[in-house]
């Protein structure tokens, strides 16, 4: 049974560009071995992730308690769990939303401001989101 799970987290104190390149790095490794693709974004200003995980039910929620317990992400909120029939993030063992590259009309269009706050924002909207961001081609890394 597939699944999607997406969550918001805050970076930890001293949690640096190194290190979050660390976790890109260690997600691109290990999420082909257990099935797992998705999506991640982060924003270097606020420290705020925002992550969707796709693949079987077991590995996806191993995944997410290893991350809810990882000392780099503080404020851990869960924000959709869902069976799904097919993944929407297939194509990424985990890709990457460039925050650079990312039109403030496009975070104005789900959101009460142009900033990333998905702790404001319903599950559903944050999926609608990222379904925008791909099909904008703000994503970054290899496909596949």
């Amino acid at each position: 049974m597939l699944v999607r799970l997406m969550y918001a987290s805050r970076t930890a104190d001293g949690v640096d560009q190194d290190a979050l390149l660390g976790i890109l790095r260690q997600c691109k490794e290990n999420n082909p071995q257990t099935g797992i693709t998705g999506l991640l974004c982060h924003c270097s200003t606020s420290g705020i992730f925002l992550q969707a995980l796709e693949g079987g039910r077991a590995a996806v929620n191993r995944l997410y308690l290893k991350i809810a317990a990882d000392p780099r992400h503080t404020d851990v909120q869960l924000l959709s769990f869902e069976e799904i029939t097919e993944r929407r993030f297939a194509g990424w063992a985990m890709g990457q939303i460039s925050m650079s590259r990312l039109n403030p009309g496009l975070l104005l269009k789900y959101s009460a401001t142009a900033t990333l706050d998905p702790y404001a924002m319903s599950g559903k909207v944050a999926l609608a989101m990222f379904d925008e961001l791909v099909a904008t081609a703000s994503i970054m890394g290899d496909r596949g």
